[in-house]
Order: structure tokens, then sequence, then C-alpha cells
């Protein structure tokens, strides 16, 4: 067998996420008919991480297994983008791995992006791509309260209630705030990630940049771990993965 890596841009927002479901139209699925169909052999693509409805990716990670050697990598490519970029997933790039490889399981960071568009004018070339807020969102603050989210924690107020991850301990290497022009993009940084938790951290710290809650009250919140007292998590369309480092 042999194992290839491939490197994936997708727009989400006609999708029901990542995976295979009964019912639906999945990033998965439409990639691994189409492979199967060109290899005229069965594949199943294995992802570094499973994004949700509506959640799109800048360079999502996957793996799959095939009989025969690719030998033309760039005509294989160039076949695949054919009938998949009309679906909105362009795959771009695909490498020969060693077996031992795993798109998800090889992983060392994975970087997700949120962005926020802070004006008043809802937007109309990044319709469905960002979160758009039209009161004035504290930075500052909003700061202050990513410096909370960063080092080895119990995210158990982030967790969603189908999540099932063995545990709700994660280590955040990194949450960073940058804002240019009313546009406000946030990137995590973190080995992994539980269900929802990405959109969760982004609906708490936009409470705090609306000023509906006080740092002190951000801090309560993460430290009791109740699901429970997490602000309505940010919607799927402005989140981003953006990149998984091996």
């Amino acid at each position: 067998m042999y194992r290839y890596q491939i490197l994936i841009e997708y727009d989400g927002t006609k999708f029901i996420g990542w995976q295979i479901q009964k019912k639906g139209k999945t990033i998965q699925g439409l990639i691994q008919r189409k492979f199967s169909r060109i290899l005229k052999e069965k594949i199943i693509l294995t992802a570094a991480g499973r994004t949700d409805t509506g959640v799109h990716a800048h360079e999502q990670s996957a793996h799959f297994d095939c009989k025969k050697r690719i030998n033309q990598l760039g005509k294989f490519l160039k076949s695949m983008n054919y009938f998949l970029n009309k679906d909105g997933i362009a795959i771009l790039k695909i490498k020969k791995k060693i077996n031992s490889f795993h798109a998800r399981f090889s992983a060392k960071l994975r970087i997700y992006q949120y962005n926020i568009i802070n004006r008043l004018s809802a937007p109309v070339l990044e319709k469905n791509r960002a979160w758009h807020i039209i009161k004035k969102l504290d930075l500052e603050l909003m700061k202050k309260g990513a410096k909370k989210l960063i080092g080895t924690k119990d995210f158990s107020t982030f967790k969603a209630s189908s999540c099932k991850a063995k545990s709700p301990i994660r280590t955040m290497k990194l949450v960073k705030i940058k804002s240019t022009k009313n546009i406000i993009k946030i990137e995590f940084r973190s080995q992994s990630f539980l269900q929802q938790q990405v959109r969760s951290m982004v609906g708490c710290l936009k409470y705090l940049g609306e000023k509906k809650w006080t740092l002190k009250k951000f801090e309560s919140v993460l430290k009791l771990k109740k699901r429970a007292l997490c602000a309505p998590p940010a919607p799927p369309e402005g989140l981003y993965l953006k990149r998984v480092i091996y």
C-alpha cells in the first residue's frame, strides 16, 4: 500500500461538515468519491481534524492509502481539482509519505483562526466568511481575556455536550488577537481542541469585548468549568482551520 498526504482548502458554507454522515453533503464524502473514481479503488480519507457545519479550511490535512503508486502527482492534482473546484474545494498539494505518517495522530500543532467584522454595515464580499458584530468591541479587554486562556487547563466550560473527548484538559500554546480596518482575527494554537472549543471561547471573548462581562466574570466562567455558564458559541462561518504542523 502507498500512503499520500493531501492539503485541502475549502469553503464549508454548503457542507454539513468534514465527516461523512448518513444524510447531507460532506467534504470527506465528496473527495473520497472523486478519488475512488479516478484511482479505481475504494479510498478512505483520514483528516487531521473534523470541522463542523459551515467551517472553512485554508489548509486541512488528510491522508489516504491506495494499492497503486500515483506516478504523476501533478497530473492527478490537476484532474482532481477539475472535479472539485466547482464545489468549493481545492487540493493544494499531494505528497508521498511513509506508512507511519498519520494525518491526525502525527500532528504536533493545529492552528485555527476566527474572523470578526466589527462595523455597522453587513459584509457583502465576506458574507459567510466572518461573524458580523455591530457593537464596537473593546479589543484591549479581549486581549486580556485571551491571555487567560493560554496554558494547560480544564476547558470543560467550552466543551460541547456532544464532545466525546476523554479529557477536557488541553494546552493552549497561543491565543492572539489582531485588528485591521474593522476586521478582527483571533488565532488559536494547540495540539488538539475539544468539539466547539474555539467557537465557545470566541463567544466568551465577544461578551467580554461588548462589556457584558467583566474580566473577573470571564475568569470565573473559565475556572468553574460548567458548560451552562458559557456564552453562546460564535457562528461557524467565521472559523477557519488555518494549518496543521507535523
